[in-house]
């Protein structure tokens, strides 16, 4: 079992935790993710690593309700307990590895956080920081009711601009209008990093593309069962078959077919769509994870 130490609301039903798990917290990186679970009848859910302390051994995840799933995970409190904290899982970020480090100094980076991807971004940004390597950050929401992490993020960034779709807070417009007016500013970059809803990475996929600038994107909304098996998160990048859980959830943004994408996560809302995607991928579709029905 894996103790929640500490719980702390964020904003209106998004709640972070701290999850005591030893072996994860000694082994995750940033842009890796976990698989939680309730209880024996609680389903799967795919979290993103938010951050780790190696010394105290836990691992911080950000939960919003979405679902049945969601609401009794939030709804646990300080002392209670997980039944699965399965990770890490899925390839760590190219841009946190010590390997690529200096080609990475030599880079001026932005990271895109729409939503709830401030909570992938942080740990990539703060690993970043603490490895002499400082980067901007554009942090969306919708309005300023959702923001979380501002000072976090400050703390570990070069810069931080905020963007609210009703102008609530900082920026009025979205975190793709916020990009366009640096560019229109005369700031330019090399590497961009986006992490969000769908839509909002492809657009700023698209936009990044005019601007030519290189993007990763993360395709952690699309994942379901995190093995691969399920064959909710198989998507088509550069034309060919790969899967968000397994061989990302990082991809090149420019190369990832997002229409597709999105199409398949609305259909996979239905058993009707889901019997659909099986029998039109055959083979390539999935592996049997109980979420789509054996013989569909």
């Amino acid at each position: 079992m894996y103790p929640i130490v500490r719980k702390e609301v964020l904003a209106d039903q998004i709640v972070l935790m701290d999850i005591k798990a030893p072996m994860v917290a000694r082994k995750c990186l940033p842009g890796q993710f976990i698989i939680a679970k309730t209880d024996e009848i609680g389903e799967r859910i795919p979290l993103t690593i938010c951050d780790y302390d190696r010394e105290a051994e836990t691992v911080t995840i950000v939960v919003q309700t979405i679902g049945a799933g969601t609401k009794r995970m939030m709804d646990l409190n300080e002392g209670d307990e997980l039944m699965d904290f399965v990770g890490p899982l899925g390839c760590a970020s190219e841009l946190c590895e010590e390997k690529n480090l200096e080609e990475t100094k030599q880079k001026k980076i932005l990271f895109v956080a729409g939503g709830l991807g401030i909570a992938p971004v942080y740990p990539q940004v703060k690993w970043l920081h603490e490895h002499g390597v400082e980067v901007d950050v554009i942090m969306g929401c919708r309005n300023k009711d959702l923001l979380f992490y501002i000072d976090e993020m400050k703390a570990v960034a070069k810069n931080v601009y905020v963007a609210t779709d009703d102008g609530s807070y900082g920026f009025h417009g979205n975190g793709c209008a916020q990009l366009q007016a640096l560019y229109d500013e005369g700031v330019r970059y090399d590497q961009c990093v986006a992490i969000g809803p769908m839509i909002m990475m492809k657009f700023t996929a698209l936009l990044t593309k005019k601007l030519e600038i290189p993007t990763i994107v993360s395709m952690n909304p699309i994942m379901v069962d995190g093995t691969g098996m399920c064959g909710a998160c198989r998507l088509m990048v550069g034309g060919e078959v790969k899967f968000a859980c397994v061989d990302g959830p990082e991809f090149d943004g420019h190369l990832v077919d997002f229409d597709q994408a999105m199409a398949r996560q609305q259909q996979y809302k239905t058993a009707e769509g889901r019997a659909k995607l099986a029998y039109e991928e055959g083979d390539t579709h999935h592996g049997g994870c109980g979420h789509c029905g054996g013989d569909e």
